[in-house]
């Protein structure tokens, strides 16, 4: 019994689920700083403010030179390999890609334009999601960093959230299929 409540930290997360996450998060920020076109990550919601629970979702938002390319081409789908593309929708500027593993944590990975980010002014859609949590896990243009300090927030620019242990593994999921 005492092994098991070690292995599950706060709001029921075991050390598997941290683990997966962190996988995912470096996975993503790894595949986001070698392609040029990539202006900035976010993680926002519930990991990003440090309460997740079990059946938590992780959200990023991907922001490019290029948003319409990755509807076109999906090799960016394969590349991650977040597991199988579950559903496929557009919010505004962004359009969500929902991924689940094969563990059940589901992944969702919105692409939008380097201008989701724009300071003057800033979108009431864009601040209400970054004043709900928000992290910037990738920014080489400082754009990220100039977002949450327009939204009253501190710019912190991190690999992965300090709530989540040293990953162990880089195992993040099943393979990646085509939007359905």
């Amino acid at each position: 019994m005492a092994e098991e409540e070690a292995r599950v930290g706060p709001a029921g997360l075991s050390v598997e689920r941290r683990d997966e996450v962190r996988a995912v998060i470096e996975r993503v920020t790894g595949w986001a700083a070698g392609r040029a076109d990539v202006g900035g990550v976010l993680l926002v919601g519930s990991w990003a403010r440090g309460a997740a629970r079990a059946d938590s979702d992780v959200d990023l938002i991907v922001l490019t030179t290029e948003p319409g390319r990755y509807a076109d081409d999906e090799a960016w789908v394969r590349e991650l390999a977040l597991g199988e593309v579950i559903r496929n929708r557009v919010w505004g500027p962004v359009t969500e890609w929902r991924h689940i593993t094969a563990s059940g944590l589901e992944v969702e990975v919105g692409i939008g334009p380097l201008d989701w980010a724009r300071t003057d002014p800033v979108d009431g859609g864009t601040r209400r999601v970054v004043t709900d949590g928000a992290l910037s896990l990738h920014d080489p243009r400082g754009l990220l960093g100039a977002l949450t300090a327009a939204c009253g927030r501190s710019a912190q620019v991190s690999s992965v959230p300090a709530s989540l242990p040293k990953s162990r593994s880089g195992s993040g999921g099943g393979a990646a299929t085509s939007r359905p």
